[in-house]
């Protein structure tokens, strides 16, 4: 993943400042938050999420209703 420097952000300011990392988003179409001078987290728009992700998280719904009726 190619990351461009106009997109970082230290986690201390993106904590101080969350609005700014929201304008960023909206701006260039993600950001990436530094945590001890590496990329630790990624924000993104909701609506980019790829559509293997959601399929992932039906799945681990679906198995953890599972795992509660069974404990039942």
């Amino acid at each position: 993943m190619l990351i461009s420097t106009d997109t970082l952000i230290s986690i201390t300011e993106a904590n101080q400042n969350f609005s700014k990392v929201a304008r960023l988003v909206d701006e260039k179409g993600a950001a990436v938050i530094m945590k001890n001078n590496a990329p630790k987290y990624i924000v993104i728009e909701f609506s980019k999420i790829p559509e293997s992700a959601e399929v992932a998280d039906k799945a681990a719904v679906t198995l953890a209703k599972k795992l509660i009726s069974d404990k039942k």
